[in-house]
């Protein structure tokens, strides 16, 4: 029978180094374990390389992805007038980045309809040149503009493909608008309606201002 002298003797208590071996055993089977199943989880040993997609149209990107086994979604658009809708401009993460097999690449394509602009309040309430530079500004295009009656180098209009504009319709960016601007000749409409030429005498336009009086 072991007394107390003999089971606190760690050399001959074969009790105490039992279990201290059988923990031993346990805890190391149990960290084995757990590092195989976070490995198998995490997919530690299996990566893909994020091909250089950019430049490609969406469907062809979107095989490529598919084949790396990585998945592809579209977060962002924008649009660029020098490059074909639908192609991609940018990838995250970046092209031969190192990621695990069923990573998601976001891709930012570009637009292939051009997103719409507020006109700003111009229309009879801008001169000619603040409204020009407004509006190349915002990046619209501008045609010669259209002359009207009314105060010189003053904005009475806006057209787009013929259609009158108002202040805060909304048109398509880079839009070609058309200025209507007034001449400063007051007098061209009333002239033009009571038969009164440049060329009328003296005589008759003082007779005939004098119906005004």
């Amino acid at each position: 029978m072991m007394n107390i002298k003999e089971f606190f003797s760690f050399r001959k208590n074969l009790f105490f180094w039992g279990n201290l071996l059988a923990m031993i055993v346990v805890v190391t089977a149990l960290g084995v374990g757990v590092f195989k199943w976070l490995e198998h989880y995490t997919r530690h040993d299996i990566a893909a390389t994020v091909p250089d997609v950019k430049g490609m149209m969406l469907d062809d990107a979107r095989q490529l992805l598919t084949e790396r086994k990585l998945v592809c979604i579209v977060s962002d658009s924008t649009y660029n007038t020098s490059k074909p809708g639908g192609i991609v401009l940018d990838t995250n993460p970046a092209n031969g980045a190192v990621v695990k097999e069923g990573r998601t690449v976001y891709l930012t394509i570009n637009t292939t309809r051009a997103p719409m602009r507020t006109l700003p309040n111009l229309i009879d309430n801008s001169s000619l040149r603040e409204a020009e530079a407004k509006l190349l500004a915002m990046g619209f295009k501008l045609t010669p503009n259209d002359s009207v009656e009314g105060e010189k180098d003053w904005v009475y209009g806006i057209r787009y493909r013929g259609a009158a504009m108002s202040n805060g319709d909304e048109v398509p960016l880079g839009a070609t608008l058309t200025l209507e601007v007034g001449c400063g000749d007051y007098m061209m409409g009333i002239g033009d309606s009571i038969g009164i030429g440049r060329d009328t005498a003296p005589e008759e336009a003082v007779e005939i201002d004098s119906w005004f009086e």
